[in-house]
């Protein structure tokens, strides 16, 4: 190649080219390389939830995101994130421009969609179907208290059709996040009753273990398996149980340390299977801002390398 080798490809810094070395050493697969173009397929990228890099610009954010070794970025396009849903149609294709010329995916989105009648609604669905993003978050919804859970889920079921047919219109998959807590989606069954006359096309679920492991204890993988034709994108992160003046709490922490049998969780994954982008999550404490920025994102960048590292691992451990 001589002179000409950086044409065409991003110049990996030392950090990131030792990162892969400890990569190989490990056994993992690490080497793909990384054109400024159109970004390499991947039937599972592992993606980061950009909620963590928030304190990044895009350009910034990307950068970090390449140099830890993520296949892509789930933007985070919501009130307060790096999109405002106000100005999707200027700044999304600012945002996916970013992660695309390190050789990134965009593959999803998060979102706080709930309503298809919402006015925002629409033109976050356009312009990220235009930009080729095909997958995305929902917001979250609650239970009436007073209508009572049944009547709760009969109300919502005609606004999930309406929202699952203006998906398919945009040729998108919208994903409600199943989350630990008494809203829609906690005991995960519910979310089979909403879908379950719904094409997992237009509709389905962001699959989150961690969050169906603190409700459902050992009982998750029926949930799971129920789920699965509607799984299209997963979240990762781990946890624990502790207990703290008397009170048991959840205690988020790295990848690995906590009670999600990750083991069970991917082999079931494997023979279901379940297909689809990975946005890996950290909950736990990240540096903060009293770091500066240039420390901040240093050390940042070494927390989520090693539960990448350590994902990469499981996945591996799972087989093709």
């Amino acid at each position: 190649m001589g002179g000409n080798w950086t044409k065409g490809y991003r110049v990996f810094s030392r950090r990131r080219f030792l990162t892969m070395v400890g990569l190989a050493g490990a056994g993992l697969p690490f080497f793909r390389p990384v054109a400024t173009g159109k970004p390499a397929k991947n039937e599972s990228p592992v993606c980061i939830f950009s909620k963590h890099l928030q304190f990044l610009d895009y350009t910034a954010m990307a950068e970090t995101a390449a140099d830890i070794g993520f296949d892509g970025v789930d933007l985070t396009v919501r009130p307060g994130g790096h999109v405002s849903p106000e100005n999707v149609e200027r700044d999304l294709p600012r945002a996916v421009e970013a992660v695309r010329k390190v050789g990134l995916q965009v593959p999803m989105m998060t979102t706080a969609i709930t309503d298809p009648g919402d006015p925002r609604t629409e033109p976050i669905l356009n312009t990220a179907s235009r930009l080729g993003i095909r997958y995305y978050r929902m917001g979250y919804l609650s239970y009436d208290r007073q209508a009572g859970i049944a009547e709760t889920l009969q109300a919502y079921a005609p606004r999930l059709r309406e929202l699952a047919a203006l998906n398919e219109k945009y040729g998108i998959h919208g994903a409600y996040q199943n989350h630990s807590g008494t809203r829609v989606g906690g005991p995960v069954w519910d979310l089979w009753e909403l879908l379950k006359s719904i094409e997992p096309r237009g509709l389905g679920v962001q699959y989150d273990v961690r969050h169906a492991t603190a409700e459902g204890g050992r009982s998750w993988p029926l949930g799971f398996q129920l789920l699965s034709p509607w799984i299209k994108i997963t979240a990762i992160k781990d946890f624990y149980w502790r207990q703290e003046n008397g009170d048991w709490g959840i205690q988020d922490c790295p990848l690995g340390q906590g009670m999600v049998d990750f083991q069970q969780y991917f082999g079931m994954v494997k023979s279901l299977p379940v297909r689809g982008p990975i946005s890996l999550h950290f909950e736990y404490d990240l540096p903060g801002e009293e770091l500066g920025q240039r420390d901040r994102t240093e050390q940042t960048a070494r927390v989520m390398r090693r539960d990448l590292q350590t994902l990469r691992g499981m996945l591996a451990g799972a087989g093709p």
